[in-house]
């Protein structure tokens, strides 16, 4: 019976852990396992498996689920929240931006102080080079390298301290 409690708390543990990483539905999946962990355990009580340690067992397992749950339903239930997050405006098409390190075609650029992921749609563009973002796509932007000598490194970091 041990070994199916340390099983499901096992699994209840890694969902949390998983909840970090790749979002609420790992926390939801997590308070599944949690769940079932504590069923088991007030069973294993009801058993007249009294030991100590099933109590501290049972009433962390019921805290840490308690609390996957409630993070779990509350960005599941307003997913809208999370859509904001780390998005672009969709207003910086048009905009000119600088290479920070070299687009061969993918990259970090600086576009109005910022810095993104970024794809060029055009080819190469050198570290320092002007690029235009002409599309934003999810958290990448896709630019078009502009054909202008690129800035030196002094001046790519006076630019990055002006913005």
């Amino acid at each position: 019976m041990w070994i199916v409690a340390g099983i499901l708390l096992g699994l209840a543990l890694l969902g949390a852990i998983a909840g970090l990483h790749v979002g609420p539905h790992g926390h939801a999946v997590g308070a599944v396992a949690g769940v079932l962990a504590a069923v088991w355990l007030i069973v294993m009580l009801a058993l007249g498996d009294a030991r100590p340690i099933l109590y501290v067992l049972l009433g962390a397992d019921v805290s840490i689920t308690a609390l996957m749950g409630f993070a779990g339903w509350r960005v599941l239930a307003s997913p809208h929240a999370m859509a904001e997050q780390n998005t672009p405006p969709p207003s910086c098409e048009g905009h000119v931006g600088l290479a920070v390190g070299g687009l061969e075609p993918g990259g970090i650029v600086r576009v109005d102080g910022e810095e993104w992921s970024a794809v060029s749609v055009n080819g190469n563009v050198p570290a320092g080079g002007r690029v235009q973002v002409i599309r934003v796509n999810g958290v990448k932007l896709e630019v078009w390298g502009e054909d202008l000598p690129a800035l030196s490194p002094r001046a790519l970091k006076d630019e990055g301290a002006s913005s």
